[in-house]
């Protein structure tokens, strides 16, 4: 075992020398370097010596949770011969770089390149939210004061334990390279995951990360083109579904009991964290990667069709939990209408839970995207 401190998170992408099926097989202890940055958090934890909890929409969801784990390893079939680079990792009527010149100007193979690399660029930035997810989840078992809290909590841990494992395991595997964390999707977990506040983790997590996965994994699934990757994009929807539905479940009630000095310091937090995401994390780090001017290229990315489906996509899963648990406030409502969001305030929350829908066997294998 060998430990490495950074004091910032790595820049350069990471090539994996040997990128076929079960690579961890083929790894020893002293191959594998473990690279950590240390955060320093003020957590306060509580006991809770309750014990008891209504058999409510709450304890269902944590029921939910255990009935309906998968494993990724044996719950996919990692045994498909791979993808192959040669085609196009995700559908080309989704390229999000279309219009911009130096990408215009590739030929087809480059282009094609061009589309994995943007592909592991999203699965990276997806690797590295789950990972924060994770610490702010476990974060969450010691410091949120309620028993169901807890309990789904530590379930929620292994959920997104096993989305890490997953996505990691598809980007060593099946890609071969993997890219280093974004800085603002690095500025958001570092906020979560540092602020004293165990409800603002909640809001930040199970609000605002859960809700910007959502979008994400529609999207990437909508676009993939390796039916295995289909597959898993389905059952972590599945999972991030869960966990956005008792977020707004419980918040909606926990907020109602804040003064409204309290509620307007939480509201800001999801405001700050909204600009964040529209600015969102990019792929900055492909344009470098290709030399190309990043600027230009941003300019390009945010003001094509499907930027702005994106945006849409994202901002309809969000603005309605935030109405719904009542962090939408006075004075949020204007700076929202200066993003051009506040229309989605109003469409479904995940406040009202289909059971019907949560509960049906994982069936993955015959969905469509």
């Amino acid at each position: 075992m060998r430990i490495t401190k950074v004091e910032n998170c790595p820049s350069d992408i990471r090539y994996f020398d040997d990128h076929d099926d079960n690579l961890e097989n083929k790894l020893e202890p002293k191959d594998v370097e473990d690279i950590v940055e240390i955060f320093q958090t003020p957590l306060t934890g509580t006991y809770n010596w309750d014990y008891t909890h209504a058999d409510n929409r709450l304890k269902k969801l944590y029921e939910l949770g255990k009935k309906l784990n998968w494993n990724a390893t044996l719950d996919l079939d990692w045994s498909k011969d791979p993808y192959p680079h040669t085609q196009w990792a995700t559908n080309p009527e989704f390229q999000q770089l279309k219009g911009f010149k130096p990408y215009d100007d590739l030929p087809e193979e480059k282009k094609i390149e061009c589309s994995w690399h943007l592909l592991a660029s999203g699965l990276s930035q997806i690797v590295h939210g789950e990972q924060g997810a994770l610490l702010v989840a476990s974060q969450l078992v010691s410091c949120a004061p309620t028993y169901n809290a807890k309990l789904y909590a530590a379930s929620q841990t292994f959920d997104e334990a096993r989305h890490v494992e997953v996505f990691n395991k598809y980007l060593q595997e099946r890609i071969g390279w993997n890219y280093p964390v974004m800085p603002g999707l690095k500025l958001l977990l570092d906020k979560i995951l540092s602020d004293p506040r165990w409800d603002l983790k909640f809001i930040g997590m199970q609000i605002i990360i859960e809700g910007l996965a959502l979008a994400a994994f529609e999207r990437q699934r909508a676009a993939a083109m390796d039916p295995l990757l289909k597959d898993l994009f389905y059952l972590v929807i599945r999972d991030e579904a869960r966990h956005v539905t008792f977020g707004v479940n419980y918040l909606e009630e926990f907020v109602d009991t804040l003064s409204d000095e309290e509620k307007e310091d939480r509201a800001d937090f999801a405001y700050e964290a909204c600009v964040v995401m529209r600015n969102r994390f990019g792929s900055d780090n492909v344009m470098k990667h290709y030399g190309w001017n990043v600027e230009e290229a941003q300019q390009v990315l945010n003001q094509s069709e499907t930027s702005r489906l994106f945006n849409n996509l994202l901002f309809s899963k969000i603005m309605p939990n935030l109405k719904r648990i009542g962090l939408l406030t006075d004075k949020t409502l204007e700076k929202y209408e200066e993003m051009d969001i506040l229309q989605f305030q109003d469409l479904e929350d995940n406040g009202s839970i289909d059971w019907d829908e949560l509960s049906q066997p994982l069936d993955y294998s015959s969905k469509t995207a």
